[in-house]
């Protein structure tokens, strides 16, 4: 398993946590995470707190757009991780 895989799984289990009910084997990785699991602002909030108190890394609002589709949360995280590792 890849770090990406490794990502990728913790943002699944993070949403899933949020919205038990998401069926991941039908999201499109490239479109709005937001849009597809009918994830308000609330919990798009929660999923990004959860993420940084399981990986340290913090989004900021600028960055939101970068990381509405799964595929470009998993990279932003990835990138963030690597820079924030001491």
């Amino acid at each position: 398993m890849t770090d990406l895989d490794t990502l990728r799984d913790t943002v699944i289990g993070c949403v899933l946590d949020i919205a038990p009910e998401a069926d991941f084997s039908r999201v499109n990785a490239q479109r709005s995470l937001r849009e597809q699991l009918d994830l308000d602002s609330f919990d798009f909030l929660n999923l990004l707190i959860a993420l940084h108190e399981k990986l340290g890394v913090q989004v900021p609002e600028s960055d939101y757009a970068q990381v509405d589709s799964l595929d470009g949360l998993v990279n932003y995280l990835a990138q963030r991780s690597s820079n924030e590792a001491p």
